[in-house]
Parts: structure tokens; C-alpha cells; sequence
């Protein structure tokens, strides 16, 4: 069910759709590409589908291209999509530099597209991941078509209650305590709470996936630097809140000339949804989708949703309506 407050602005209650599928799942394949200082693994839908536009995917903090899978599959017919692991998350490596930064993320994006020659894309970004997408939108208009924020890490005065554990891993010497007020948790322990966190309502989640998901935390745990990804990209996304002038992520929003299509969600513990109206004045051509029941990663809850709203704007722009 849906209904049109405002132009522009939807608010939906989406059907319940839970959420499948392992770490590499049907339909998709890995591979490395190496790149002059880092080395990037990609997630993409198999077989590949000519003739279709490319898309390429960016998660967030913590998260990995898996994170795209399910929208990746709705999507399949419509984009030829590709998910980057970030350097340091995923099946990525650090990079040479060891530079976690936002700016960091979003050079080592533009490094990829270029050298891939596949833009310009239609740009997805998750929290952090939106936060680069932004900045890659922003600086490099050539390589965007559509871009589509979900949850993204834009500067916020104010941070919810529950999204200051978060916030406190950039804290130098933060993740040593983490690590030993925590070192009891089982794999299954951390999964419930991160998904606590991140998902409007966690019962959604399968058994198969939550499986699936236990054993992907079991895997990164064992990374010689999974913790210091972690806590140099949360650095990383409290110094991008803090730049100001022509640098700051805000400014950069209004510099992004691509159609963008903008999804929060009402349960959100890490964005708060109050900045969506911000957002979407931000941004010059733009579109919101609200989403009462979903939390920070929309795009794994309701795929079909944020698939379908997508589907509308590219519709929209072939027609000169967006």
C-alpha cells in the first residue's frame, strides 16, 4: 500500500519478504581485480546480461558486497550489476595506503570505474557506502546516471542514542576495549546484535541466513586486520561529518546532478530518519522514499520495494518526468 504526501515524497508499507541467500549465492560469482595499491574483490550476477546499463553497489561500515545480493537478484533484469567490496571489508584486502577514509573509499570506487571503463553507472550506496557514492557523484558527474542512497552517512548534529556504540569506534583505543569487553560472544551472540541494530524488525531474517551470516562473522573475526578496518572507517565517517566549507559532505550533496533516489527507513537505530527531509532538499533532483517499517539496510528487508521504486525513476527519466 502506498500513498503520495507530497510530490516527490512516498510513503510505503511494504509486503514482508524475508531475506535469502548464502555468502556467494545462485546466480553470482567473485572475482579479484588488482589495481595500482589495493585489490578489490566483485560480486556480479552470472551470466552477465547484454545490452543492459551497468550499476555498481557500495555497502557500508561493517558490511560487504553480500549485502546487495537480494537486490542484485530483483534488479537482474533491469541492470548489468556489479557489488565492490570496499578495501579492508568483504574479500577485499587493506589497502597499500592504509587510507579508510570516506574520500579513501570513494578514490578506490573512481580508481575501478575508471579502470573498468563500465561508467557511467547507476550508483547504489548503504550508510557509509552512500556517503561515498555522494562524494564519487559529486566529484565525478561522468561516471553517475542515476544514484540511489539508502540510509547514507550524511552529517547529522545530533546522533541517536543508538548509533553512538558506532560513532565510538572511532575513538582511538576503542576497539581494544571492544574486543575484550566482548571476546566471550559467540558468532551467534554478535549476528542477533548487529542485526538488532541494522534491521527494522530482525525475526525477518531466515534461519538459513542468519546461518549464513554466523559464519561470514566467524570468517571476518579471523582477518588479522578486520578490527582496524573497522574502527579507521568509522574514523573515517566522523572526521567526513566534521569537514566544513566546499568539502563537507552536504555541500557535496548539492552538487550532485544526477536524478537520486533517496530511502530511509522509520526504524533506523544508525540514521536518523529525521534527515530525510534534509536529504531530499539537498539533493537537486531527487525523489524520497520513506519507509515506516524498515530499518538501516532497506535495500536486504525489502528488496522488491526499493527495487520497484528504483524501476519507477529510471522509467521517469527515459520520459522526461524525473
Amino acid at each position: 500500500m502506498a500513498s503520495t504526501d507530497q510530490p516527490g515524497i512516498r510513503t510505503v508499507a511494504p509486503p514482508l519478504v524475508p531475506l535469502t541467500g548464502p555468502r556467494v549465492g545462485d546466480g553470482e560469482t567473485l572475482r579479484s581485480v588488482t589495481l595500482p595499491g589495493l585489490t578489490l574483490s566483485v560480486r556480479s550476477r552470472t551470466p552477465p546480461r547484454e545490452g543492459l546499463p551497468p550499476a555498481l553497489y557500495v555497502h557500508g561500515l561493517g558490511g560487504s558486497s553480500q549485502n546487495w545480493s537480494a537486490l542484485m537478484e530483483q534488479l537482474a533484469a533491469d541492470v548489468d550489476g556489479e557489488a565492490v567490496d570496499l578495501p579492508g571489508f568483504g574479500d577485499s584486502p587493506p589497502p597499500d595506503d592504509g587510507n579508510y577514509s570516506v574520500i579513501g573509499h570513494a578514490r578506490a570506487v573512481i580508481r575501478y570505474l575508471d579502470a573498468s571503463g563500465r561508467g557511467p553507472v547507476h550508483l547504489f550506496g548503504n550508510s557509509m557506502g552512500g556517503a561515498v557514492a555522494t562524494r564519487v557523484a559529486a566529484a565525478r558527474r561522468d561516471l553517475v546516471r542515476v544514484l540511489t542512497l539508502i540510509s547514507p552517512a550524511l552529517p547529522e548534529l545530533r546522533l541517536q542514542r543508538t548509533a553512538m556504540s558506532t560513532a565510538l569506534l572511532a575513538v582511538p583505543g576503542a576497539t581494544r576495549l571492544v574486543e575484550r569487553m566482548t571476546r566471550d560472544w559467540t558468532a551467534e551472540h554478535r549476528t542477533r546484535e548487529l542485526l538488532a541494530l541494522c534491521y527494522g524488525d530482525p525475526s525477518r531474517v531466515s534461519p538459513e541466513s542468519f546461518a549464513d551470516a554466523v559464519a561470514e562473522y566467524e570468517r571476518r573475526l579471523r582477518l588479522p586486520y578486520f578490527w582496524d578496518a573497522l574502527s579507521r572507517s568509522a574514523r573515517g565517517v566522523v572526521d567526513a561529518y566534521t569537514v566544513g566549507g566546499q568539502h563537507s559532505l552536504w555541500r557535496q550533496a548539492e552538487r550532485v546532478l544526477a536524478p537520486t533516489l533517496l530511502v530511509y527507513g522509520g526504524r533506523d537505530r544508525l540514521v536518523s530518519f529525521r534527515m530525510a527531509s534534509k536529504a531530499s532538499k539537498a539533493f537537486r533532483c531527487s525523489r524520497l522514499l520513506t519507509m515506516p517499517d524498515a530499518g538501516h539496510v532497506a535495500m536486504m528487508e525489502y528488496p522488491e520495494t526499493v527495487a520497484g521504486a528504483f524501476r519507477e525513476l529510471l522509467t521517469d527519466v527515459a520520459t522526461g518526468r524525473s
